[in-house]
Parts: C-alpha cells; sequence; structure tokens
C-alpha cells in the first residue's frame, strides 16, 4: 500500500471515531441528561472501543491478509455508526433517566462496536506497512501520530463547525455514507493493484474477495434504519435539544423543553400565569419584597421561555430586565412559538452567563454600568443541575457586587434524597449574602428549591403570607432550621464544586 494512502487511512478513521464520540454525546443527552457523568461515560466508552479495535484489529492483521480486512472494517464501522441513531432513539426512551449507569449502558449499546471496528484500521494500515524490520519503529511511530492527528482533527471539526451547522442525526449518517464509500473505494483499488500484479481477484493463496455485496447491503439497511426514527428535538442547537409541547392542563398553556427537562411554561394569552411551582415561589417572593405596580431593576440568569420576564413586565411595568441566555436558540424559539415580544424593556444577551457577568462587574467598577439590580433571578440548568460555574462562591461574590443594598437573588435548584447538593448551595450563598433561607415543599419531600439570599434581612412572614393565599403550604426554612439543614455541608468554590457528583436525582 503507498505510504500516502495508508496515512489517509489512518487520519480518517481515527477522525471517524472522534468525530461518533462528539456526536453520540448530542444523541444520548436528550435521553439521559447534559451531565459531567453522561460525558465521562461516552469517552470511556469510546477509549474502550478504541483499545479493544487496536488490540484486536492487530491480532487479526496477524492471522488474515490485511488487505482483505480494510474494505470490509470501513464498511462495518459505516453501518455500525449508522446504527447508533436508532439505537438510541430506541432504547433511549426506555431508559430514559438521569445517573452513571444509564450513561454507560446507552453509550455502551450504542458506540463501543463502532469505536472498535474503526479504530482497527490503524493496527491493519501498520501491518500492510511494515515492509522491513529496521523501520518497525519509524512506521509505527509515524502511523500512530497521524491517527492521533485525525482524532484532533475530528474533534474541532466536529466541535467547531458540524453541530453548530447540521443536526447530528444528519450528520451521522452522512459520515456512515462516507466510510462505506470509503470501503468500496478502498476495495476496488486494492482489487486493482492485485490485478496489475497479475495476482487475479482471488489472490494468489485463492484468498476470498477483498468485498463482497452482503457487508455493502447490510450498511445499506443500517442507513436505512437510522432514517426510521427521528429522535425527541423538534428543534437541536449548538447546545440544547428542544421540543415545545402544549400543556395538557390548560387549552391555552405551553410548556418549552430543553434536552431531558420541561424548562418553562408559559400562557401567551396571560403572561401572569405562573403554572410551574418554582416560578409560583418566585411570585412570592417578588411580591413581598416589591409591591405590585413598583418598576424593579432585575436580572436574569437563563432565559428558558422567558416566563419571569412575561410576568414583571405584566405585574411591575416600567421594570428593566436584563436577561442572560447561552443559547441563542432558545431566545428565537420563544419568540417564534411562545409568544414573547422583544421591547426595550428586555435586553437579551447570549452567552456563557458566568462571563457576562464578570464583564457586567467590570462594566460596573468602571463607569457604573448596569444596575445596581433590585432582583436576581438564577434559572439556568445544564441536565438537572445548575452549571457548576454558577454555583460557586466566587460567582455569588460577583452577583452580590451587582445587587443594590437590599436586593434579593433567587434561584432555583433541583435535588432529592439528603440534598448535598442545596445543602452545599445554601452554605456558599450564606458565606457571601447577610440573610438567606430557602423555599420549599411542606411535605418535605426533595425536588425544586427555591433559595433567596440578600445582603438585607428578608421579608419571611411576607413571602408566606402570599403563600398561604394562594392555598399552598409551602415552608421557608430559615434561622436555626436552615443551619440544621446546612450542617457541615462544604463551600462550592471555582476550585471544587462537584455539582453533578453531589445532586441526588429524583428515585425511579
Amino acid at each position: 500500500m503507498p505510504s500516502p494512502l495508508a496515512s489517509l487511512l489512518v487520519f480518517l478513521s481515527s477522525a471517524a471515531v472522534l468525530v461518533l464520540e462528539l456526536l453520540a454525546a448530542r444523541l444520548l443527552i436528550p435521553y439521559v441528561g447534559n451531565t459531567i457523568e453522561t460525558y465521562t461515560a461516552i469517552i470511556g466508552v469510546v477509549l474502550t472501543g478504541i483499545a479493544l479495535g487496536t488490540w484486536l484489529g492487530g491480532r487479526a492483521a496477524d492471522r488474515t491478509a490485511p488487505r482483505r480486512l480494510l474494505a470490509p472494517l470501513l464498511v462495518a464501522g459505516g453501518g455500525l455508526a449508522a446504527f447508533t441513531v436508532p439505537i438510541v432513539d430506541v432504547l433511549g426512551a426506555g431508559l430514559r433517566g438521569t445517573g452513571p449507569a444509564t450513561a454507560v449502558i446507552l453509550a455502551t449499546l450504542a458506540v463501543l462496536v463502532p469505536a472498535a471496528v474503526l479504530s482497527a484500521v490503524t493496527p491493519v494500515v501498520i501491518k500492510l506497512q511494515l515492509d522491513a524490520l529496521e523501520r518497525t519503529g519509524s512506521v509505527v511511530g509515524r502511523l500512530s501520530a497521524i491517527s492521533t492527528f485525525g482524532g484532533i482533527a475530528g474533534t474541532f471539526l466536529t466541535g467547531f463547525v458540524l453541530v453548530a451547522l447540521f443536526p447530528t442525526r444528519a450528520t451521522i449518517r452522512v459520515l456512515a455514507v462516507l466510510l462505506v464509500l470509503g470501503g468500496v473505494v478502498v476495495a476496488i483499488g486494492l482489487a486493482r493493484g492485485r490485478d496489475e500484479r497479475g495476482l487475479g481477484r482471488l489472490g494468489a493463496d485463492g484468498s476470498t474477495p477483498l468485498l463482497g455485496i452482503a457487508p455493502i447491503v447490510v450498511a445499506a439497511l443500517a442507513i436505512g434504519a437510522s432514517l426510521g426514527t427521528g429522535g425527541p428535538c423538534e428543534e437541536e442547537s449548538a447546545y440544547y435539544c428542544i421540543a415545545v409541547r402544549d400543556d395538557p392542563r390548560s387549552d391555552t398553556g405551553r410548556v418549552l423543553w430543553l434536552d431531558t427537562l420541561p424548562h418553562s411554561h408559559v400562557d401567551p394569552t396571560d403572561p401572569t400565569v405562573l403554572s410551574f411551582g418554582y416560578t409560583a415561589w418566585y411570585g412570592d417572593v417578588i411580591g413581598a419584597v416589591a409591591p405590585d405596580g413598583a418598576p424593579l431593576r432585575a436580572l436574569h440568569i437563563g432565559a428558558g421561555g422567558l416566563t419571569m420576564p412575561r410576568y414583571l413586565r405584566a405585574t411591575h411595568p416600567g421594570s428593566t430586565q436584563l436577561v442572560l441566555e447561552l443559547d441563542p436558540a432558545v431566545v428565537a424559539v420563544a419568540e417564534r412559538r411562545l409568544g414573547f415580544t422583544p421591547g426595550d424593556d428586555v435586553t437579551v444577551r447570549t452567552g456563557d452567563a458566568r462571563r457576562a457577568v464578570t464583564a457586567l462587574t467590570r462594566e460596573a467598577a468602571d463607569d457604573g454600568g448596569v444596575g445596581p439590580f433590585d432582583l436576581v433571578i438564577g434559572d439556568a440548568f445544564g441536565g438537572v443541575a445548575v452549571p457548576w460555574h454558577l454555583t460557586t462562591r466566587e460567582f455569588a461574590a460577583d452577583l452580590a457586587a451587582l445587587m443594590a443594598p437590599d436586593g434579593v437573588y433567587v434561584l432555583n435548584l433541583i435535588d432529592h434524597g439528603s440534598r448535598d447538593l442545596l445543602r452545599a448551595e445554601v452554605a456558599t450563598l450564606a458565606d457571601v449574602f447577610a440573610h438567606v433561607a430557602v423555599l420549599a415543599r411542606g411535605d418535605g419531600l426533595g425536588g425544586n428549591h427555591v433559595v433567596i439570599a440578600s445582603p438585607a434581612p428578608l421579608p419571611l412572614a411576607a413571602i408566606e403570607a402570599r403563600n398561604r393565599a394562594r392555598g399552598r403550604d409551602d415552608v421557608v426554612v430559615a434561622g436555626a432550621a436552615l443551619d440544621a439543614l446546612v450542617g457541615d455541608a462544604p463551600l462550592l468554590v471555582d476550585d471544587r464544586a462537584p455539582v453533578d457528583q453531589l445532586l441526588t436525582p429524583r428515585p425511579g
């Protein structure tokens, strides 16, 4: 095999493995959540596949004529890559849920075998290139380096280009087709080389053809099967699987789903409707700290369906609001499908909220900037957890610098069981703010909690009164009861904030 062709095959097959790895994360997240466990599972499974493929591919190259292996490996790799789509879509619905076990199982079923098959290409090509023992080091070193460069190229191409421009499932199907076509081209090229050397199509030793029709048919069926499933996304952005569904409890309500969670409920006909329990708690706090009709300066961390900006616009006219949202597509869906109307009173900045808050603190220090904010609402999630860098003491300190002396920060946080994440976040905020409380369900069970923090005393009695006026019996935990809840929970800091590990998922 010519050295340039060998290098190209190793480069492309390794790139395909890393493309598949990153796209597999996009497939799995809508079913198992956007957590560190999900990425860890996929990376670990793909590395296992690479190890197995390299090992077994090398053994196969020693036992079988390596020329006979190359084309079938590429075709099989393409077919198996296509199968990742129906495997995830069919099994993901049944295995849906957070947790490392679910992520590992689904990742193993979906990507272990295709990663192994495509990784077997490199040792097979190395075997073909080894024509003298004295060149073993240089051949193995060169092709191993090219394999790594291929993986790097596949990583950058996927993360910086493919995910932003094309749907995940379509990209996987195109990758599968290209691998199958590459296998066919390799088979034709190697067979032609045999003919030119006078070995014939069967080879001098009577070996079977380089590629039969059966592998191509199977790969084509796999690609066809991938077209039969569509996944849960109505729209797919660079960050989220997005869907908008009707609220079965209301004729006019709509629910915005991002990945595995219902993120926002809106009623386009009535912006004062706060259907989700935690948003109603927001309303309890807002009504207690500011009379209805009083304008507020508000900062929203996370847009979702822009439920709370609509609510403040309706109940506190004249408010000025700044919304920080990671994903421009979420804002576009809120405008296009959820009835949000932009205006001068609501400014939306897209990008990472931590970076935006840091920039705001610098603006405030330099020339007054925006704020100070009377109200900060934290409602940003990556999967079922608040992104770790939005939970730390450093982030809380930046928020405190942007707030008025009597400003209030309300943070939505989900936790169950021992509620270790809640306890750690409360401890963290209490290290920055003089007054902290938690609004939670009266039955003591887990789920959503709203943490309330302020430099000034909190109107706890007024919050509870508004909650009772809605016919609720939720509890405000503060003082000694809050100290007992927090116990010896650690602070979350930029250097250590294991949010996904502290969080206890919902049972079942």
